[in-house]
């Protein structure tokens, strides 16, 4: 059993290893955006809402609406439903970073 006066400590130190089991790599933040690419393509001038180039702060932010269901949706509500919220963070950082141009990746 663990002493009281040390369960505060243990709980701190926790947390901290919670935080950097969230950190998600560059390469895991493009695969997970590669799921995106079906309806929003990057390449097509038919692309539904194009991802690359928005702010990180406006991705991160929709997709929390849609997560939530403040912004009503058909499908990006059960699909921002899937990914942590760390998940979305990366994800939006890697669209973030891609410029407003096409990408061939």
């Amino acid at each position: 059993m663990i002493p009281r006066r040390l369960i505060p400590g243990f709980l701190a130190a926790f947390a901290a290893f919670a935080v950097d089991a969230q950190t998600i790599s560059p390469d895991r933040a493009r695969n997970l955006a590669a799921a995106c690419s079906g309806c929003h393509n990057t390449g097509s001038p038919d692309a539904l809402s194009r991802l690359a180039g928005r702010s990180k702060e406006a991705l991160v932010g929709q997709m929390m609406q849609f997560k939530s269901g403040v912004r009503p949706s058909t499908v990006m509500g059960q699909l921002a439903k899937g990914y942590t919220d760390a998940e979305i963070e990366a994800i939006a950082a890697y669209f973030a970073a891609q410029g407003s141009g096409t990408t061939s990746r």
